[in-house]
């Protein structure tokens, strides 16, 4: 199922979920904001955003996407929407794996993933990408695209000015390629949702599709396997892109769960697919 993006009138946070369990725009106070919002959220101090970034004149619409590109900013080279479809179409769901890499947990996915037959979206954070280099190119080697989380995983980014904003996203970019010989993200998930239509189009800029979710596994409060299971497959019908976590601490309660979830999804009649681009 796809989901509406978010009104490319708002500003402020674009992530999250919204009431029908997509993630969706929200301005700076945590209202609803898909139908419009403020012009303040993640500016820097003069209002302005910086000499390298200011592309004046009209930028061309890439097809299907309805935000509205700011002129001053470098065009975007993918849509600036909010994935959540499978590229593609068809009864699929996008596995979307975050925060890592790390050297326990991203080996048992992978593993996990291998012995399913399925395919995921790595969403990695820079210093863990440079510091476990093997593993990112673990991840490629076997078939499954990476995405940019961000260098620090700040959850309040879309407060942040936006030279923050452009330098936790560029920055990762960087450490994620480099890490991997030279495959970039593909796609950018602000951490917890925090996008702002400003870090959209510096993501998209960048070639990176923003990246949402429709169903929260709720993995990283550790809640239990059978916990976990329940959720996903409660709020399946929400969309296709699944969130789960191989970083952040203890992720065995995700690895069962995604050892029982993937045959299930597969006997439903499930394939696995990646996100829209």
């Amino acid at each position: 199922m796809t989901s509406p993006v978010p009104s490319p009138t708002g500003n402020g946070r674009d992530g999250g979920r919204d009431g029908d369990g997509r993630s969706g725009e929200r301005d700076g106070d945590g209202r609803d904001a898909r139908d419009g919002g403020h012009e303040n959220a993640g500016r820097e101090d003069d209002g302005r955003d910086g000499g390298r970034d200011r592309h004046e004149g009209r930028v061309p619409a890439l097809p299907r996407q309805t935000s509205s590109p700011d002129p001053s900013l470098p065009p975007p080279l993918v849509n600036m929407d909010i994935a959540h479809a499978v590229e593609g179409g068809g009864k699929a769901v996008n596995l979307t794996v975050d925060d890592g890499p790390d050297p326990v947990w991203t080996p048992r996915v992978l593993a996990i993933l291998r012995e399913n037959g399925a395919r995921a979206t790595f969403c990695m954070i820079g210093p863990q990408a440079a510091a476990h280099p093997g593993l990112v190119r673990r991840v490629v080697a076997e078939g499954h695209r990476l995405c940019d989380h961000s260098v620090t995983h700040d959850t309040a980014m879309d407060q942040r000015s936006r030279a923050y904003q452009r330098e936790e996203i560029r920055t990762a970019a960087r450490q994620i390629e480099e890490a991997s010989g030279g495959v970039k993200p593909l796609y950018y998930r602000a951490p917890g949702g925090a996008f702002t239509p400003y870090s959209r189009q510096i993501a998209a800029g960048e070639g990176m599709r923003p990246l949402g979710w429709n169903v929260d596994s709720k993995d990283f409060e550790t809640p239990g396997t059978e916990a976990i299971l329940r959720t996903v497959k409660g709020e399946l019908g929400n969309g296709p892109t699944i969130l789960f976590h191989d970083g952040g601490g203890d992720r065995s309660q995700t690895a069962r769960a995604m050892e029982r979830l993937l045959p299930w999804l597969r006997g439903k009649g499930y394939a696995f697919g990646f996100p829209e681009r």
